[in-house]
């Protein structure tokens, strides 16, 4: 089958199609004919070699770790779905890949495709999706009126967490560009600030949650926009000695990961807040609930710009330049 792959980790993984064998099923696993394959900023990183001690492939390594398509084949263990199945999933941790004309998918990561949603909508969903129910609902126990910040509202994870928040009941502060206030605005902003003409940090006080999306000093900053007993969940790092605790990595790893966060924990403490990392986990029937909400449409999907198969490579390539407005996705069939 065809697939885009990385032969190598560093500076330069020879990003390209090559010709690779059809997965074989496991018991509890479908085979997925792939129809869209949503692309992810992480998609760009793990080449880089970023989270080689994390994240486990064997070379060549298929790209992408979101899909919608159809089920072709399943496991002897399969009970949920059979052949015929529309789904969609994330495969991010799983040492797999998705952009690809097929795919090996865990049942435990697999929920029923919306029936309102295309494949390319429905593709675009399951990491940004994820990553915001988890960071939100799971770790910061977002309540209904509490304000969350999130930064880089009209990006793929701005696009849908915002929407998430204003579900949960809370309010919204984002910051953007100029041109993008009116889009962060119609999905829920509460407070867009453009970042243009003002710092974040110099207008937002008293939020209770601050995720963290953008590299750089950015997360050190949101410590002085919230109030005591606020929480930042960062999905960009740095990444902590708690984080290596749940993964069970070595003392070193640990250490060096303690080593990583010891600034923005210091900055932390002082403000009475509290600091962690999530790495997204894939979760089908976390995102069965999330297809619920797509379902009865009080969560759409923001799409920027939709690449042929064989443009995938420029699909990463256009997403790692950073103006996406919302989700880019990779149409297979």
């Amino acid at each position: 089958m065809k697939a885009l792959t990385f032969k190598r980790y560093g500076k330069s993984p020879e990003i390209g199609f090559a010709e690779v064998p059809r997965p074989t099923l496991k018991p509890d696993e479908l085979l997925v004919e792939v129809h869209a394959a949503g692309v992810n900023p992480i998609d760009n990183m793990i080449p880089t070699g970023m989270f080689k001690p994390v994240l486990k492939f064997q070379l060549p390594a298929i790209m992408g770790s979101d899909l919608a398509g159809i089920v072709i084949d399943v496991g002897s263990r399969v009970t949920r779905f059979k052949k015929g199945d529309a789904i969609f999933a994330n495969l991010f941790d799983l040492g797999r890949g998705s952009i690809a004309e097929y795919a090996v998918v865990p049942e435990s990561a697999a929920a029923p495709k919306p029936a309102n949603l295309d494949f390319v909508q429905a593709a675009s969903v399951p990491m940004v999706g994820l990553t915001s129910w988890q960071a939100l609902k799971e770790r910061a126990n977002l309540q209904p009126g509490q304000k969350v910040f999130i930064p880089a509202g009209s990006g793929g994870i701005g696009t849908f967490a915002i929407q998430l928040a204003k579900y949960f009941g809370a309010k919204v502060g984002t910051n953007t560009s100029t041109g993008n206030i009116p889009l962060v605005t119609s999905l829920g902003a509460d407070e867009a600030i453009d970042y243009k003409k003002q710092a974040f940090e110099k207008v937002l006080r008293d939020y209770d949650v601050v995720l963290g999306t953008i590299r750089g000093d950015a997360v050190e900053k949101s410590v002085g926009i919230l109030r005591p007993g606020g929480k930042i969940v960062s999905l960009i790092g740095p990444l902590d000695a708690a984080f290596a605790r749940a993964r069970g990595l070595n003392f070193v790893l640990k250490f060096v990961f303690g080593l990583m966060s010891r600034k923005i924990m210091r900055l932390a403490r002082k403000r009475d807040v509290t600091y962690s990392f999530l790495f997204v986990r894939p979760d089908g029937a976390q995102l069965a609930e999330i297809g619920k909400l797509l379902t009865s449409e009080r969560i759409h999907p923001v799409i920027d710009k939709v690449f042929p198969f064989e443009q995938a490579k420029e699909a990463l390539e256009y997403l790692a330049q950073g103006r996406a407005k919302g989700k880019v996705v990779v149409k297979i069939k």
